[in-house]
């Protein structure tokens, strides 16, 4: 039988131990942009709390191919979706997710983020080229989603469900954010995209100030430099100057929203700079020109100290030498022009089709100005082949000049390994890069002694990491006026918002939580013929404390109550009728256990000594004192732990969950296996000591 006690008491403290183990596990699954870019979508669960970072599309596939594999999460768990930037392989599949899958979690991102979010996935929607069956969303979908995507400022501190984040600038493009999350004392950092350089609008990204346990970092550019941003100006200008002046066009494929701003900046500046150039035309070829441009006069605020400067006195998106164009149809294609056209890749659209036209001709360039993501046009005519499909199907030659020249505001390496090497965390995993790039940057950042450990999940594949975390409760208000001595215990309520644990005094719950205090009175009527005397001497045989109340009126009927004593200054006791004994007390822990104490002595006079009167009451035996006291203890411990039965030499045996405790009564030694357990059923010893009368009772 000691046996299978033991067995059960290991099973329960493996199980323990094992559910303590999966608590403190933190898992980090990439769903997209795992040894690749595009779809970003990270999945972090850690503490029974659910986070998942970006939402995005894979811009070289279409339909449900383009979407992160929602397929390996339960939406319906995830508490926060953290959205770090507008571009549409980072929040694209938003609508999707939103609208068609089970997640009832809240949405967060910027500002601008969330304004810029709404134009480029309306275009998105109405230039994909797939057939009704095939689309992830429509514009109501789109619509729907803005109502439930919430906004956050920069260092704004929030709180959902236990789950406290802020963010950072990003750098990269207009309301890029970086998150930090911190559940139980735990700190992830996501990047998302950044870029540590300040460009011509956009300030750099920020340093956090607080060091990540873990730092989930881009990989796009992976061991690679960027050259210096003025080499890079200078190198596209003399492509575009001299293909215009050669009676050349010159295209310009890139997002809507981002670098081409930064572009369109560059091109305007240089074209005032050279009048010889005036008379050749520059086109924002995208449906999105007028409304993205208004978009960024009303973020002035957010972009860096030269363009605010700039704005005060004049607006710097009010390009001069600079038109929009809604569509090819109306565009007079004779003679010399640059053309920045939406999308970057190439797929479709406007970029695709002046492509099209103009890929054959040898006067003409082609423009890289950032990173494309593989299986798009873009990246196939980087390697310069002789031929190339057109929409119509129909073959035609490359005899355009391709040029790629970088503007990608992405971090390079030096860029990675010095915010890394600023930020220390131990842990760093790498996202949103090819798989060969990723394993070249985890190679190198390990060669430069960065002491960390470096992790390169593919898609699906998981993280996992192991935090041992030590609960602390901090005393406030009252509590916390006093310095207790030394081992001075301290009693007052715990309460947990959160990981966060606080010990208060009942008093204080409405000052220092939501939480209020409530008085719950109960009251019990036992059958009693007896006299009351009798009830009253056994109650001050056990308790030290027994009064006679005063008996009051009821105003009501003029009615007067019974007479009443009250045990311990918690019970009241009243003589209802020549039939009745009432027992009434607010609840708590101790009032609970001498009421119950008070209920079995009246229910054992009833059953005992039927009529006794108080005359036969005060010839009782000390050793029926005994019996009565033993009795009010065992009355005690079954009211607390249910399962308590008389043991081999009068000891009492406590029986919880499978796990057993002795108690000796007459010393008030308690022995069990179980640790736990055995402190529980000691302090329940204790606090019987100071309910009742001294009971031949010394616990441990």
């Amino acid at each position: 039988m000691a046996s299978e006690a033991t067995e059960r008491l290991l099973a329960k403290r493996e199980a323990e131990t094992v559910a303590a183990t999966d608590a403190d596990r933190m898992v980090v699954i990439p769903l997209g942009a795992g040894s690749e870019v595009g779809r970003s979508c990270v999945y972090m669960s850690y503490k029974g709390k659910t986070v998942m970072f970006d939402c995005g599309i894979h811009p070289a596939f279409s339909g449900m191919s383009a979407l992160p594999y929602f397929d390996e999460i339960d939406p319906s768990t995830i508490d926060v979706l953290l959205v770090t930037h507008f571009h549409l392989d980072h929040s694209a599949s938003l609508p999707y997710f939103l609208e068609k899958t089970t997640f009832r979690g809240r949405v967060f991102m910027t500002h601008a983020t969330k304004a810029i979010y709404r134009l480029l996935l309306s275009d998105y929607v109405k230039v994909s080229k797939v057939s009704v069956e095939d689309m992830l969303y429509d514009e109501q979908d789109i619509i729907r989603s803005m109502d439930k995507i919430e906004v956050i400022d920069f260092h704004q501190t929030l709180e959902v469900n236990g789950i406290r984040f802020w963010c950072y600038t990003a750098g990269h493009v207009l309301g890029a954010a970086m998150f930090m999350v911190d559940i139980a004392g735990v700190r992830v950092l996501y990047t998302g995209d950044y870029s540590c350089e300040e460009d011509r609008h956009l300030r750099a990204a920020e340093t956090p100030e607080f060091s990540p346990d873990v730092c989930i970092i881009e990989s796009t550019y992976g061991v690679q430099l960027h050259q210096p941003r003025l080499v890079r100006e200078k190198r596209f200008t003399d492509v575009v100057h001299s293909t215009v002046a050669q009676g050349g066009r010159v295209l310009i494929p890139a997002f809507a929203l981002g670098r081409a701003q930064e572009l369109l900046l560059i091109l305007d500046e240089y074209w005032a700079a050279h009048p010889e150039l005036h008379n050749i035309p520059i086109y924002y070829a995208s449906p999105l020109a007028k409304r993205c441009m208004a978009v960024y006069q009303t973020y002035i605020n957010a972009m860096n100290d030269r363009i605010r400067a700039q704005f005060t006195a004049s607006n710097p998106f009010d390009f001069k030498h600079i038109s929009s164009l809604k569509s090819i149809d109306s565009f007079d294609d004779v003679g010399p022009a640059v053309v920045m056209a939406s999308p970057s890749g190439l797929q479709s659209g406007l970029s695709r089709q002046l492509f099209d036209r103009w890929c054959a001709d040898r006067r003409n360039a082609c423009v890289i100005p950032g990173y494309v993501v593989e299986g798009t046009l873009a990246k196939s005519i980087i390697n310069e082949p002789k031929e190339v499909t057109l929409m119509n199907g129909l073959v035609a030659p490359l005899n355009m000049q391709v040029h790629y020249i970088s503007f990608s505001a992405h971090a390079d390496f030096s860029q990675t390994s010095t915010f890394l090497k600023e930020l220390s965390p131990p842990t760093v995993i790498l996202v949103h890069g090819e798989a060969n790039e990723m394993e070249r940057l985890r190679s190198k950042l390990v060669s430069s002694q960065l002491d960390a450990k470096i992790f390169t999940p593919k898609n699906c594949q998981s993280v996992e990491m192991q935090f041992s975390s030590q609960k602390m409760a901090k005393t406030i208000g009252r509590i916390a006026a006093r310095l207790p001595k030394n081992k001075e215990p301290i009693s007052g309520v715990l309460v947990k918002k959160g990981f966060a644990y606080q010990i208060m005094a009942p008093e204080d719950l409405h000052v220092f939580s939501q939480l209020s205090t409530a008085s719950v009175v109960q009251r019990i009527t036992i059958p009693y013929g007896g006299a009351f005397g009798v009830v009253k001497h056994r109650l001050m045989q056990i308790y030290q404390s027994v009064v006679e109340a005063k008996v009051e009126e009821d105003a009501a009927d003029g009615a007067t109550t019974g007479p009443t004593i009250v045990v311990h200054g918690r019970v009241t006791v009243t003589k209802e009728s020549d039939e009745h004994v009432s027992v009434q007390w607010a609840s708590d822990p101790i009032s609970d256990m001498v009421s119950d104490s008070v209920v079995a002595v009246v229910l054992n006079i009833s059953r005992e000594v039927p009529r006794v009167t108080a005359v036969e009451e005060t010839l009782e035996t000390e050793e029926q004192k005994e019996r009565m006291a033993q009795k009010v203890v065992y009355a005690l411990l079954v009211s607390l732990f249910g399962d308590v039965k008389v043991g081999d030499g009068g000891k009492l045996v406590v029986t919880v969950d499978g796990s057993v405790a002795s108690v000796d009564r007459s010393s008030g030694d308690v022995e069990c296996e179980n640790e736990s357990l055995r402190e529980r059923v000691k302090t329940a010893v204790r606090r019987i000591q100071r309910a009742v009368r001294p009971i031949p009772l010394s616990a441990n």
